[in-house]
């Protein structure tokens, strides 16, 4: 149980704090263009393609006390983030950033230049089209990038094994205690535990294909 809801702790605080960076990361790729756009998409594309070990082992690199950037978050957090749920809350944001950018990104496309130009000629400012006109009309959008982002984080394993290690109610997430059930031979929890990941990421898919034949209705 205290893996189940340790992942659930995790989970949730990835979608929270990550949803707000995704919805506007998403917006300013849907609407601008400039020079470095390939290479934005490209870094936040990168967790897709790149195997969660060397991601993990960059940001074990990079949290650790030894370096930099660990030393000042160590300082901010009063303690290393190595090994500790901070630490992979962490990297639990950098790792799903294109889960919760990728479906904001469509949605916000999905709206009309002229939407958005007829809501501006009948006096509404920037801000108040964002919050009156799209994310309105994003809705189902940003629902799939909350799903998504959700339902990866519960199955991530490389990079929470990598950043937090195995410590019992503290980074031992469950992944890890079906990797650790497995490798004691205990099948039963094992098949317990991977058939509720299973049923939920069945739950999250239905959830996203029924929001994308929404959005494509919609256009």
């Amino acid at each position: 149980m205290a893996p189940f809801l340790l992942s659930l702790k995790l989970a949730f605080w990835t979608t929270v704090l990550l949803l707000p960076i995704g919805i506007v990361i998403g917006r300013v790729l849907a609407y601008y263009s400039f020079k470095a756009k390939a290479w934005v998409e490209a870094l936040v594309y990168l967790p897709l393609v790149l195997p969660p070990t060397v991601l993990g082992y960059y940001l074990l690199v990079a949290l650790s006390p030894n370096h930099a950037i660990g030393k000042s978050l160590g300082a901010f957090f009063d303690g290393p983030l190595v090994f500790s749920f901070e630490g992979l809350v962490l990297a639990s944001l950098l790792v799903n950033i294109p889960f919760a950018v990728q479906p904001s990104q469509q949605a916000f496309a999905s709206i009309s230049q002229d939407t958005r130009e007829a809501a501006w000629v009948s006096g509404l400012s920037s801000w108040q089209t964002f919050l009156r006109i799209e994310l309105p009309q994003c809705w189902l959008g940003i629902l799939c990038a909350a799903t998504l982002t959700f339902a990866h984080t519960l199955g991530e394993f490389g990079v929470v094994l990598m950043v937090g290690g195995n410590i019992a109610g503290e980074t031992r997430t469950l992944s890890i205690a079906i990797y650790d059930s497995v490798q004691a031979f205990d099948m039963g929890a094992a098949g317990a535990m991977t058939a509720g990941l299973l049923a939920f990421s069945v739950i999250a898919l239905v959830v996203m294909r029924v929001a994308g034949l929404q959005i494509h209705r919609g256009r």
